[in-house]
């Protein structure tokens, strides 16, 4: 793409979703312009330096930016010009609320309205409750701006986020009926045309169904994780091993081993959330019977992380009161310095709270897990956090976690007691060792 080949862009939040979609538009060709309020986060992107991890989100926001294809501001007005404006800004869960906020949406809108100009596209790409997409097309065919709006949700998975907005594995438009709507397509389109020249499944349809595709995918995502975490209930109380359990299942094909790993259980800024403002809108609709499953959900991936606790709290013989327990993870998942409703790191403050000396480690999530709980003591090394320890608990399955030698572990703690909340070591190995092994769902 060259010269006036390219679409001009405008990226309307910088933060996960904004910052990690401008780099990838930059990178396929495009013109970009990210926008945030939050200055140091402008200026941290202007450098060509990501404010958080994401694997390959570094290398080409750098060549990104010093190629010019890409810079960002923290004045609204400098959008003025772009052709298409991807809304990417936060939808938080409602503080005492299952409900979206959907306040930093609103307040987005708003302030583009006066930047647009006719046939210009808004393309939405935050998670936003059924319905919002149509109350925004109002608002802006109210405004006399002449302006469009296109409804594109993203899958992104943390950790592979780069790869997933470069090569998705589909593509959803919601669009408006008509005319408008085939001026909408033909401008996603031109922006997806690499992706679209692969052979990328793309579902046009309207905004509601678009809106409703990334909450289902999400919904379905934490039921089969919730599903196999009840199974691992029922199998610590028969003796059955729910990772077998999940291999044997999984190869049905209507099931698949995918997303069956038993643990403590699923976190992050998507996955809780989203379902619970899934059941929040269903309410509002009058039909919360349909999701009601959503709640049992919810509430099984929360006990999954208060097992976890229990588990060590049983293996050092009913209390852990001033014991030094090393708690390996703090991000909700690997590959990823996200702690927003980390199980990892709630294991972490609860054990805490019991009154052990926790020692907690993670590759990437300290600075962040520090700043929200500094009440936690912290090391940067997997052998700090191991010295002495009462007991060890994985509940990050980061590869060095995984990897790590049991023989060479035993040789730094006190107590070779370990709880493994991921269900990701090598069980044998381990008890070979000499270690207590504890997973969860296994015998």
């Amino acid at each position: 793409m060259k010269g006036d080949d390219r679409v001009k862009i405008s990226v309307i939040g910088c933060g996960y979703l904004g910052a990690v979609h401008a780099a990838s538009m930059a990178e396929l060709g495009h013109d970009v312009i990210g926008f945030d309020v939050d200055e140091a986060k402008i200026r941290s992107l202007s450098a060509g330096e990501a404010p958080f991890f994401e694997p390959g989100l570094p290398e080409i926001l750098k060549s990104a930016t010093a190629s010019g294809r890409l810079r960002f501001t923290s004045d609204v007005t400098e959008l003025k010009g772009a052709k298409v404006h991807f809304l990417a800004v936060g939808t938080p869960q409602k503080a005492g609320e299952y409900a979206a906020d959907l306040t930093y949406v609103d307040l987005a809108v708003e302030s583009l309205i006066p930047q647009l100009s006719e046939g210009d596209l808004l393309v939405g790409k935050s998670t936003v409750p059924v319905g919002t997409a149509a109350r925004l097309a109002a608002r802006i065919d109210a405004s006399g701006s002449g302006a469009l709006l296109a409804w594109n949700p993203e899958f992104l998975r943390e950790g592979f986020a780069v790869k997933d907005t470069i090569s998705p594995d589909r593509l959803v438009y919601g669009i408006p009926e008509g005319e408008r709507g085939l001026v909408a397509k033909a401008l996603l389109d031109e922006i997806y045309a690499t992706a679209l020249s692969n052979d990328t499944p793309l579902v046009v349809t309207d905004y509601a169904t678009a809106e409703l595709v990334k909450v289902s995918a999400n919904a379905f995502l934490a039921t089969k994780i919730s599903f196999i975490n009840a199974m691992a209930e029922i199998a610590e109380v028969t003796g059955a091993d729910v990772t077998q359990l999940a291999d044997a299942i999984g190869f049905d094909a209507r099931i698949g081993r995918r997303f069956l790993n038993a643990g403590v259980g699923f976190g992050g800024g998507c996955l809780p959330k989203d379902i619970r403002a899934f059941s929040a809108r269903a309410e509002e609709l009058g039909r919360g019977e349909s999701v009601a499953f959503l709640k049992e959900v919810d509430a099984i991936n929360l006990r999954r992380r208060q097992r976890a606790v229990d588990l060590v709290v049983e293996s050092l013989g009913g209390q852990v009161y001033q014991k030094k327990i090393a708690v390996l993870g703090l991000a909700f998942k690997p590959d990823s310095d996200d702690i927003r409703d980390s199980p990892a790191l709630d294991v972490a403050v609860q054990l805490h709270g019991l009154g052990a000396e926790v020692v907690a480690t993670d590759p990437e999530a300290i600075a962040n897990s520090a700043r929200k709980h500094p009440q936690l003591s912290f090391t940067e090394t997997v052998e700090d956090a191991l010295h002495g320890a009462e007991a060890v608990v994985v509940v990050t399955e980061w590869k060095e976690f995984r990897e790590l030698d049991p023989v060479a572990a035993k040789a730094l703690v006190a107590n070779a007691i370990v709880i493994d909340g991921r269900n990701c070591l090598d069980a044998e190995a381990w008890r070979a060792a000499g270690w207590t092994y504890r997973g969860m769902g296994r015998p």
